[in-house]
Order: structure tokens, then sequence, then C-alpha cells
């Protein structure tokens, strides 16, 4: 979805965007559509100045005025992710850019990573696999899980689904180097 329509007006607007700049860091609410999936899943959080750090982050941060806004929640697997593709990044027609879906899937893995050692991850490596065209403005579920630690870096792995039927549509392998200095809170 790219944005809500206001009362008298004609074009969407972005929901966060015009907050984002004026300082307000507020998430957005959680589209209808997933209360059912995520309901129950505890959203997971940056802690200390790692939420500060990250704010401006294209892909989670609530300060960037043109981000993913991408959330995460804790799964017993590792995490998941609300995701619906805005039409503004669409590719060929009603799929999304290829890179756009590779962020997306960065930005879950990382948190996978992330969780599993309590602060975040940069990216070292990743591959996206596409399966099927990644659709614009429908109900997608990101998840990510850890497959293997070596100490120093962490190897993840993940899929984005369609909400509704479950199809893959596209997966990703990344190695992630967690950040000694920030902590996420529990």
């Amino acid at each position: 979805m790219d944005g809500v329509r206001i009362a008298g007006e004609s074009a969407p607007r972005d929901p966060i965007a015009a907050e984002a700049r004026t300082g307000v860091r507020t998430q957005p609410e959680l589209p209808n559509v997933f209360h059912s999936y995520f309901g129950n899943l505890e959203e997971q959080r940056h802690a200390d100045r790692s939420e500060d750090l990250f704010d401006e982050c294209f892909g989670c941060g609530a300060g960037h005025p043109d981000g993913l806004y991408v959330r995460c929640f804790k799964t017993a697997e590792g995490v998941a992710s609300p995701i619906i593709i805005s039409r503004k990044y669409q590719g060929p027609p009603g799929a999304a850019q290829g890179g756009i879906v590779a962020a997306y899937l960065d930005e879950v893995l990382g948190a996978a990573v992330a969780r599993l050692r309590g602060r975040p991850a940069v990216t070292g490596e990743l591959a996206v696999r596409y399966v099927k065209p990644v659709p614009i403005e429908t109900p997608l579920i990101g998840h990510g899980r850890v497959t293997l630690e070596h100490g120093r870096y962490v190897d993840a792995e993940g899929r984005l689904e369609e909400l509704a039927t479950g199809r893959l549509v596209a997966s990703a392998r990344g190695r992630f180097f967690p950040s000694e200095r920030m902590a996420l809170r529990a």
C-alpha cells in the first residue's frame, strides 16, 4: 500500500515520510491483514544507542524519509516481517524491482542475526534467488533464521512468501558481521 487517503484528497500520501522529515519517530500501524499472523508476536527493537545509529537506515530506520521501515517480530525459528511493497518500487509491470526485494531480504536476515547475537549486524554477502515475480501492493511475509555461527560472522537464510497463499516468491542466503558495540532490547 503506497499510503493512505485523507478525506478530501484524491492522491495517496506516504503515511510516514512527512512525520519522519519533521523528527517524529513513530512506527506505522500494522495493517489489519497482518494482525492474525503477528498479533501475538513480540517486535524486535534496538536498544541503547543502536536505535539512534540506525535511525536513518533505508531498510529499518524510522527516521529515513523514503525508507522501507522494515519491522521484524520474534519467532521460534528467528524472525518474521510483515511486508507490503509499495507501487513506487515497481520494476516490471505489477512486480517489485529486484533491488528492493534484495533490500527487504537483507533486513530480515540481518534481524535474524541480531536476534541471535543480541546486537545489529552488517551484511558481508547476500545472494538472492528470485523464484517468481514479487507482487507489489500484496501482503507478504519475510522469514529469516540463522543457519551457522562462525564466531566472527554468522550465516543466515530467509524467504519471502505471499501471506494469502504461502507461495514462495524469493529466497536469500547471507553472511553477516555482528557489531560488538551495540545491543538489542530483550
